[in-house]
């Protein structure tokens, strides 16, 4: 009679975490969860970003509804911070260690380990082939060692089942496609955990830097847009300032773009120590690289420059950067503010009852269809805008945010901000609104859209993808081989050699490849008998 035996609560808890173990750290399921974080990546790819684009996101939301509340609820605006992301990432990076480890360990015993011992039936194997040898066992055992070069082999006199005088050898090729498979794996863990804390410790920012201007310094304040990992907090960043002296841009007849170059002088950190300026001349795929930041030149476009001159003879003159809008011939939109003279409104209520807005196009090659304005050519051959100007207050002093782009519609709206002319303007035209103020358009001016980076994980992100490209290769292009050889005495001298041989890995070739192999083991002494 037998009796069950109950396990304890706590061996079932050591069981299950044991067995979870197990199944998470299996090669099937690290390749599972890297598909589900390659699949887990699209909605990023898909849908706009928060951090990336916000207004666009904010956009994307306001127009799909509830649906897109859902989304947002399940964090798809923001996939690489998301929760299960996260887990998917943090889960296949603990599955490829706990992959990795036992087979290094393995590997590296494997390398410890001699060849096994020779079968005792060399026939069963898939490559077989019986020789002679005039030469005497022992020498004829020399000549296949030496035939083995670059193979791991040993020789065995005798054994508990082969007939006296035998000599056995056992050879190994291949390790290496183990080893470079591990060299894989090891290195797609590197490049994960290079990515996470490239995440935490990058920053990345965006900058229009009109040519002829100050330029700006590396302040995370400075930046159009600034996002930055969980450990950056905006200060502490490189230290260095930079300004565009000249930006070019030059279109083909086919208005292709051709080149965009932007003439920079900058100061680094010893630079700014000095008070001494450098010139670099940062191109498309030519960045500017200076204490781990790398400062990148992603577009080109025109800022307009307006003078307006008031009654009292005051001059507000203004350079503003006009959005592309049609990024084949470059028509733009834009706008700008200008606040009145002080000693023409002393009131501070009337002046600002006073502000003057503009609003409007730009084209670089102007096109007239009647009054309507458009762009021929994406150079600045020919520039012209076509505005609305404005009279009034534009709601700057009103602490909401503005689009740096156009007028605040609820300003115009509520009648707050009046239009008091819609005009064309040529370089050198003006206009004069109602009250005496005049408005002229005085030409275009390049600008260039710079984006700032520094990830202190790239060098290690790029070595490991080295890696694992040369892991690849190796792993895909080595072959596993195992050959045994026994050589017996015959009676009236000389040796039977028996030589097998045994594909670990793929087959292809292997019969071509271990005729001429058996050829080479038994020397020029050698006849095949089978």
């Amino acid at each position: 009679m037998s009796t069950s035996r109950t396990q304890s609560p706590l061996r079932r808890a050591l069981a299950a975490v044991r067995n979870a173990w197990r199944s998470l750290t299996s090669m099937k399921t690290a390749l599972v969860l890297l598909f589900l974080l390659a699949v887990a990546a699209m909605p990023g790819a898909l849908l706009p970003q928060r951090d990336v684009e916000a207004e666009a996101t904010a956009n994307y939301i306001a127009e799909h509804g509830t649906v897109a509340e859902i989304m947002d609820k399940l964090q798809l605006f923001g996939v690489f911070k998301s929760v299960w992301f996260t887990s998917i990432y943090a889960l296949l990076f603990v599955s490829l260690v706990g992959c990795i480890v036992p087979r290094c360990f393995e590997h590296f015993r494997a390398l410890r380990t001699p060849p096994v011992a020779t079968p005792r039936n060399l026939s069963r194997l898939p490559r077989h082939t019986t020789r002679e040898s005039d030469e005497d066992p022992e020498t004829a055992a020399q000549t296949v060692l030496a035939g083995l070069k670059g193979w791991r082999k040993i020789s065995r006199v005798g054994g508990a089942n082969e007939a006296e005088g035998t000599v056995t050898v056992s050879a190994e090729k291949g390790y290496l496609r183990e080893a470079g498979n591990l060299v894989f794996h090891i290195s797609l863990v590197g490049i994960l955990i290079a990515i996470g804390v490239g995440q935490q410790f990058s920053y990345e920012g965006s900058r229009i830097v009109i040519a002829g201007d100050d330029g700006f310094c590396n302040i995370s304040s400075n930046y159009d847009n600034f996002r930055s990992g969980n450990l950056v907090d905006g200060t502490g960043l490189a230290p260095f300032c930079l300004k565009a002296d000249k930006v070019l841009a030059t279109f083909l007849p086919n208005a292709q773009p051709d080149m965009f170059r932007t003439t920079a002088s900058y100061q680094d950190r010893e630079g700014l120590r000095d008070g001494t300026w450098k010139q670099y001349e940062i191109e498309v795929n030519k960045p500017l690289r200076m204490d781990g930041v790398r400062v990148y030149m992603l577009g080109h476009g025109y800022a307009a420059t307006f003078t307006v001159t008031y009654p009292n003879g005051a001059v507000r003159k203004q350079t503003m950067q006009f959005a592309p809008q049609d990024r084949i011939n470059f028509l733009s939109s834009g706008a700008l503010r200008f606040d009145p003279p002080a000693e023409l409104y002393p009131s501070e209520e009337e002046r600002r009852t006073k502000q003057i807005g503009i609003e409007g196009l730009l084209a670089p090659t102007k096109q007239l269809d009647g009054t309507l304005l458009t762009s021929r050519f994406p150079a600045a051959n020919d520039p012209a805008v076509a505005v609305d100007i404005y009279e009034g207050d534009t709601g700057l002093d009103t602490g909401k945010p503005q689009n740096i782009f156009s007028l605040s519609r609820d300003q115009i709206d509520s009648g707050r901000l009046a239009k008091k002319a819609r005009v064309n303007l040529s370089v050198g035209q003006s206009t004069t609104i109602e009250g005496g103020t005049q408005v002229r358009f005085d030409g275009v001016t390049n600008f260039a859209a710079l984006q700032v980076s520094h990830n202190p994980a790239q060098n290690w992100t790029l070595i490991f993808s080295i890696g694992m490209l040369g892991g690849l290769i190796v792993s895909l292009t080595v072959r596993r081989r195992r050959v045994f050889v026994r050589l017996t005495p015959r009676e009236h001298g000389g040796t039977v050699m028996e030589i097998a041989g045994l594909a670990r890995t793929d087959l292809a070739g292997w019969t071509e490849d271990f005729e001429a192999l058996a050829d080479r083991l038994v020397g020029p002494n050698g006849e095949k008998v089978a």
